[in-house]
């Protein structure tokens, strides 16, 4: 079945008024002065019109009045909107097509937006500005797709600017105009959404365990930025795991960056600047990747002189030198349950059935390689 990706190319986006009717392509024509036919080329991102024509249109969708179910409305459209916050992170690209290749097994077709890419291109929609979660959910909707998969969405791990953060209001009142969606890695307490989620906490907890069996006791902790949940939740597994044991978990081992590998090498810095871990756990193995350039550029030996533990397992993690120990999510299966969930709420709400949301959680497994070792190890790599 169709996977479209969406860009910023497309910049397509409607407000809700409130208590509108719903917008045909007649009345969107009408307004703009054009045909229903231009109208459809325009949503579908086909060749034969202009720009200012396209822009026209565009600021019609804009102006108009819709129901949160967009043109679709209507009718059963067999598409489903997949929406994640970045292609370079080799994760993000893992879940999309596992939630694709689920989603055309049951007969549906996927549109793939990536959410944060404006953040560093500097993407924008047609009002001149950087899109962002919302405007992409607005396209979406006028798009006609019966549904979403949100896979972290912004409200749950954010790198952009406070003014730019999706709220928990916005996401509820979708909610209540009838919007069906799941996350995945990233609800909120605040927030009464389906999701499906790895056991963030349980990943922190046992990174920690394996790290204190092999002897460490100054275990650093490379986090995300301050405001992600799911940084938050490994956190606080790492601290479970070493306030059992009476070891410290103070502040100064905690170190922000982004989820990269330039965020990842500079958190290292400055935890050993100041802290001086034997052992660090990372939020991502992307931020892990720069953790193992920063050791190796202060000539510490991994893991002779730093273990260094990730979360992922993106495939890189198996082939870097030394190979990366970390905690592997279990993407297909995860991906099943949340095209399943989401599936089984269209059903519900066809038949006026109860439609209550669901969480499941999933517990992460332990990938032992070669990037740590007990603390003091003056083993080198063969």
């Amino acid at each position: 079945m169709l996977l479209q990706i969406i860009s910023a190319e497309c910049r397509l986006s409607t407000r809700s008024r409130g208590g509108g009717h719903v917008t045909g392509l007649a009345e969107i024509a009408r307004v703009a002065g054009v045909s229903v036919s231009t109208v459809s080329r325009v949503l579908n991102r086909r060749a034969g019109v202009n720009e200012d024509t396209r822009q026209r249109v565009l600021s019609v969708l804009t102006d108009l009045p819709y129901t949160p179910r967009g043109l679709g409305a209507l009718q059963r459209t067999g598409v489903i909107g997949l929406l994640v916050p970045e292609l370079s992170n080799p994760v993000f690209p893992a879940f999309a097509e596992a939630l694709e290749t689920t989603a055309a097994r049951a007969g549906y077709s996927s549109l793939l937006c990536n959410t944060r890419s404006s953040t560093g291109r500097r993407e924008t929609c047609s009002q001149g500005r950087a899109m962002n979660e919302e405007d992409y959910v607005r396209m979406l909707l006028a798009r006609g797709v019966e549904g979403m998969i949100f896979v972290s969405p912004e409200i749950a791990n954010v790198e952009v600017p406070l003014g730019r953060v999706t709220g928990p209001g916005y996401y509820a009142k979708l909610l209540a105009d009838g919007v069906e969606m799941v996350f995945i890695n990233g609800a909120t307490p605040e927030l009464d959404v389906s999701e499906v989620a790895v056991d963030e906490h349980l990943s922190g907890y046992l990174a920690t365990r394996h790290l204190l069996e092999l002897g460490h006791r100054r275990i650093g902790f490379v986090s995300g930025p301050s405001r992600s949940l799911p940084s938050r939740l490994k956190r606080a597994g790492w601290a479970a795991a070493l306030e059992e044991e009476n070891h410290p978990c103070d502040n100064e081992l905690v170190s922000y960056g982004s989820f990269d590998p330039t965020g990842g090498a500079a958190a290292l810095a400055n935890l050993l600047d100041t802290a001086r871990p034997t052992a660090v756990i990372c939020s991502s193995d992307q931020m892990a990747v720069g953790v193992l350039r920063e050791a190796n550029h202060r000539g510490l030996r991994v893991p002779a002189d730093l273990s260094v533990v990730g979360f992922d397992d993106i495939p890189f993690a198996a082939y870097c030198s030394p190979s990366l120990t970390t905690l592997a999510q279990p993407i297909e299966e995860m991906a099943a349950a949340a095209v399943d969930e989401l599936l089984h709420r269209l059903a519900r709400d066809r038949s006026r059935q109860g439609n209550e949301p669901h969480r499941r959680v999933f517990r992460p497994r332990l990938v032992v390689r070669e990037s740590t070792g007990p603390v003091g190890d003056d083993r080198r790599p063969d």
